[in-house]
């Protein structure tokens, strides 16, 4: 088979890549390991930057997610026992973000693509990718037993941290940047209304705790937890009075809970390869970079690496090699500030280890400072919101 492109995952970076490319006349085959159903079933975040918002509009499948999305102008900040609202909306001139959830705005993406009739294997196997550092690149791949094998000018790796992509590239060719955090997040899903309109990011002696919605009926709750934890030492009523201990008074009141209908412990990382394109094969998303998700910069990181991919591809076709050549260098300059805002929000919110008792009184002055600060509050909003996208 001969494809323009090939797209390699179709999470939400894939999906998207291959609905802009089809929205400019560009044929794309999207290949994934796993099956539909569990690409839906998996739980991710859903904090969207307007530019992510933007995009889903140009790529045609934002009309559900502004009929159900949740806007959201500002954030809040619990330490010390009290509650301090960050106004995203007043400090960067009228820009907000948009909750919705990742496996909604995954299904759009899904059915868009069944709509316009587009090629997408699911459970395909033992892909590997070749010749991309030449004029025809070639992916493998085998689906119910038959071996395939795609013919294509580019090949978007779009399937994740541990995807067949980055590890195809020679190791003398890639730069690995990394950092492990020495905690993980214990996360809880419950069909129950938030305990507040706007998120909730609590600094306490007991450890970070977040409190985040999917929708006004479904929550999305995290503890701080150690990286030796086991979800199944963790009952619905354990969590929920570790939730209550972290929140200030009110919250913890107002806190409705009920049965976990998902419940996990996810490990925190910084990590950026470099660079994002070789010869024809470019990464794009978690293929290429990773981030805590303190500050949801990842869906939104993987959102503008699609953009920019897709701008490059379109202007590839209309005869212009530019986008493609400065792909990586402007993918990487927009990744290092999310992971710069990132890296210190985490900072000063979780509880580490080895910082002792003067860490933790130069986290409370930090906090302090910063919602007491414009300036300070004005460069948390800034970042939380998304910086612009620069063409």
């Amino acid at each position: 088979m001969r494809v323009q492109v090939a797209i390699i995952g179709s999470g939400p970076a894939g999906l998207l890549l291959g609905q802009l490319l089809y929205r400019a006349g560009i044929d794309a085959v999207v290949l994934e390991q796993r099956s539909q159903d569990y690409v839906l079933s998996r739980i991710r975040a859903g904090v969207l930057e307007q530019v992510a918002v933007d995009l889903l509009d140009e790529a045609g499948v934002g009309k559900r997610m502004h009929a159900e999305g949740l806007v959201h102008k500002g954030i809040e900040l619990c330490f010390s026992g009290a509650r301090h609202r960050i106004d995203l909306d007043l400090l960067t001139g009228g820009k907000r973000v948009t909750v919705y959830g990742q496996t909604e705005l995954t299904r759009d993406l899904m059915d868009a693509r069944a709509a316009a009739g587009l090629k997408t294997v699911y459970e395909a196997s033992d892909v590997s990718v070749h010749d991309f550092d030449g004029a025809r690149p070639r992916v493998r791949y085998l689906k119910d037993g038959a071996a395939f094998e795609l013919e294509c000018d580019f090949i978007a790796g779009c399937d994740g941290f541990h995807g067949v992509c980055r590890a195809s590239v020679p190791p003398e060719a890639l730069a690995s940047y990394e950092r492990e955090y020495p905690f993980g997040w214990l996360g809880v899903l419950s069909e129950t209304p938030p305990v507040s309109h706007e998120l909730i990011y609590s600094n306490h002696e007991r450890g970070f705790a977040l409190c985040s919605m999917r929708s006004l009926t479904r929550s999305r709750y995290y503890v701080q937890c150690s990286l030796d934890e086991q979800v199944d030492n963790w009952s619905d009523e354990r969590f929920w009075d570790e939730l209550r201990r972290r929140l200030d008074p009110q919250a913890a009141a107002e806190l409705v809970t009920g049965p976990s209908i998902e419940k996990s412990i996810a490990p925190l990382r910084s990590f950026v390869a470099e660079p994002m394109r070789f010869g024809r094969l470019f990464l794009a998303g978690d293929a290429a970079h990773i981030v805590p998700p303190t500050g949801a910069k990842g869906l939104n990181l993987a959102a503008t690496d699609v953009r920019t991919l897709a701008h490059a591809l379109v202007d590839f076709y209309a005869g212009s090699s530019h986008g493609i050549d400065h792909y990586s260098a402007r993918c990487l300059r927009r990744i290092w500030r999310a992971e710069r805002f990132s890296w210190w929000f985490t900072g000063i919110m979780h509880r580490f280890p080895d910082s002792g008792e003067f860490g933790r009184k130069i986290q409370e002055a930090e906090l302090d400072y910063l919602v007491h600060s414009q300036a300070a509050s004005a460069s948390l909003a800034e970042n939380y919101v998304g910086l612009p996208f620069e063409d």
